[in-house]
């Protein structure tokens, strides 16, 4: 039986910054914690993934406050951080060599921003042979305006998000279900 790793992509008190605008999915910190619990009561895997923004003006630019994980989804001592500083969490970091580590064949991905490093990081990691499954309620979106200057509200954008990715990169599921099936 293959052994899920939950990946936590940048929930870091960064999201909450007024400069993202409005997010949807206000349970997604209560959903991750609910998989923390879960996981940790079974000694599953759990990798954590923190975004250090190179951007002098991003909330998520070690040390500002928003670069901290946000208290009911920190890390625990033992627990692998991987730190980032690009939209997929594979990409010049070591979590490739952690998920080896961990002879990880199946990962769990929840976090933010869905449309964004959540998405780059399930296309890589469909790309790399894993076995993905995205919690969605367990992830979040926030408001964005397209070219053509329409505003799209998170849900939608999730909703589509979640569509685009559930053809051809993972499976897409809710929490519940997840910590269910869990071995």
């Amino acid at each position: 039986m293959t052994t899920p790793v939950l990946l936590i992509v940048d929930v870091q008190d960064a999201i909450d910054d007024p400069v993202w605008g409005r997010r949807g999915q206000p349970d997604m910190e209560t959903r991750i914690a609910a998989m923390l619990v879960a996981w940790r009561g079974k000694r599953l895997p759990i990798v954590h993934v923190r975004h250090d923004s190179t951007d002098p003006s991003s909330p998520y630019r070690p040390g500002q406050a928003g670069n901290h994980f946000k208290r009911q989804v920190a890390p625990e001592t033992g627990e692998p951080v991987v730190d980032k500083r690009a939209n997929s969490a594979f990409i010049g970091t070591d979590l490739m060599d952690v998920l080896e580590e961990l002879q990880a064949s199946q990962l769990v991905v929840t976090g933010v921003l869905l449309e964004n490093s959540v998405d780059a990081t399930v296309r890589m990691a469909h790309g790399l042979g894993f076995d993905v499954v995205i919690a969605a309620d367990a992830v979040a979106s926030i408001d964005r305006t397209d070219h053509n200057g329409k505003l799209w509200p998170a849900e939608d954008v999730h909703a589509l998000s979640l569509a685009v990715l559930g053809q051809d990169y993972a499976t897409i599921t809710d929490s519940k279900s997840i910590i269910e099936a869990l071995p």
